[in-house]
C-alpha cells in the first residue's frame, strides 16, 4: 500500500501544474528551474502551512475528509490495482480566501457529497451512558459464565417499576394421537380432528 492524500489546488495553480507535468523535466530545467520548483512546508502544528510555485507562496491546510477515498492504478486500462485510503486532503487556497474552520472538511470530493456529514451520515443516537454500562456489565458477565439477575431493572423496559418478567415457560410438544386399546373385543374408532369434521 501507497501513502497518498488530494492536493487541491486554485484553478491558475492547477494550470501550472500541469504544464510543467506535461513538459518533460529537462527541457523545464532548462529554461527556467526556478519555474519548475514545488515546495510544500508545514508549522509546528501539521495543519497549516505554505505551498510554494516557482517564487509564488500560498497558503495550505491540512484538512481530513469525511469519507475514506479509494485510489487504484492501472497498467492496461482494464484491470484496476487499489493502492492506497486516502483519508486527508491538503488544500491550497489564495491568500484573500478565508481558513476553512476545523480539521474536517464537511464536503467530499464530488458535488454529491456536498455537506455529507449533515446530509448522508446517520447521526449518533441519544444513548444514556448509565443503561450502556449496565448492558456491558452484564454482557461481560454472560460471557465469564456468571449468571445475570432475571428481575435486574432495564431503564426504559415497558412495563411499569422497569422489573423485567420471567419469559413464559415453553410447553411440551403436543403429543400425536394415540388410539386407545379395544374395549370388550371392539375395534376403537380413531379421533376425529375439526377439519375432517367439517369436511362431512
Amino acid at each position: 500500500m501507497e501513502e497518498q492524500f488530494i492536493l487541491r489546488v486554485p484553478p491558475s495553480v492547477a494550470e501550472r501544474i500541469e504544464r510543467l507535468m506535461n513538459e518533460s523535466a529537462a527541457a523545464a530545467a532548462s529554461s527556467n528551474p526556478e519555474d519548475a520548483s514545488l515546495d510544500l512546508s508545514f508549522s509546528e502544528d501539521g495543519r497549516n502551512g505554505t505551498f510554494m510555485i516557482a517564487n509564488e507562496s500560498f497558503p495550505a491546510s491540512l484538512l481530513d475528509l469525511p469519507a475514506v477515498v479509494e485510489s487504484y492504478k492501472t497498467y492496461d486500462d482494464s484491470v484496476l490495482i487499489k493502492t492506497a485510503d486516502i483519508g486527508q486532503m491538503i488544500m491550497v487556497r489564495e491568500e484573500n480566501d478565508p481558513a476553512p474552520e476545523g480539521v474536517e472538511y464537511k464536503h467530499g470530493l464530488t458535488p454529491p457529497m456536498r455537506d455529507a456529514r449533515r446530509r448522508r451520515f446517520r447521526r449518533e443516537p441519544d444513548l444514556n451512558a448509565e443503561l450502556v454500562n449496565q448492558v456491558e456489565k452484564h454482557l461481560i458477565n454472560i460471557m465469564h459464565g456468571v449468571s445475570v439477575n432475571q428481575n435486574a431493572s432495564v431503564i426504559g423496559g415497558g412495563e411499569e417499576g422497569g422489573d423485567r418478567k420471567k419469559p413464559p415457560l415453553a410447553r411440551a410438544p403436543k403429543q400425536p394421537d394415540v388410539q386407545e386399546p379395544a374395549v370388550n373385543g371392539e375395534e376403537a374408532e380413531p379421533e376425529r380432528s375439526d377439519s375432517e369434521e367439517s369436511e362431512n
